[in-house]
């Protein structure tokens, strides 16, 4: 099951409000959902905004997705907080398939240090070719 983090329309006509929802990917705009993550109200200026932080932490911890517009607004509420989970989980997939590919040739995964040395010398090689161009 793919959840995701989305807004569900509700309110009458021209006088929308939203609910921010953890819900199955498969369900609808603004049908079941697992959990109620908070509301948005656009109208009043400045828009009014309630957010469990706790729980979207959780959910995101968890693999859940948020739509754009999910994210522009938690992103509003809680700054960094997308952007720092991206990293972690590029950084945890960076190393499966580093460790995968290393795997795959016989090799055994290099250590932190042997990688950080080829780091520092690939930095020194290109820092040298700078000063003589």
């Amino acid at each position: 099951m793919a959840v995701k983090i989305r807004l569900a329309r509700h309110g009458k006509t021209k006088r929308a409000y939203y609910r921010i929802v953890a819900a199955d990917s498969q369900m609808k705009r603004s049908g079941r959902y697992l959990e109620l993550l908070g509301t948005v109200d656009p109208l009043p200026e400045p828009p009014v905004v309630a957010l469990k932080q706790d729980r979207v932490e959780h959910w995101l911890s968890v693999g859940a997705k948020p739509t754009a517009t999910a994210a522009q607004w938690i992103e509003k509420m809680m700054p960094g907080q997308l952007r720092t989970l991206d990293e972690k989980r590029t950084a945890k997939v960076r190393a499966a398939r580093k460790a995968r590919k290393a795997r795959a040739k016989g090799k055994a995964p290099a250590k932190k240090a042997a990688a950080k040395k080829t780091v520092k010398k690939a930095a020194k090689k290109t820092a040298k070719a700078k000063k003589s161009a």
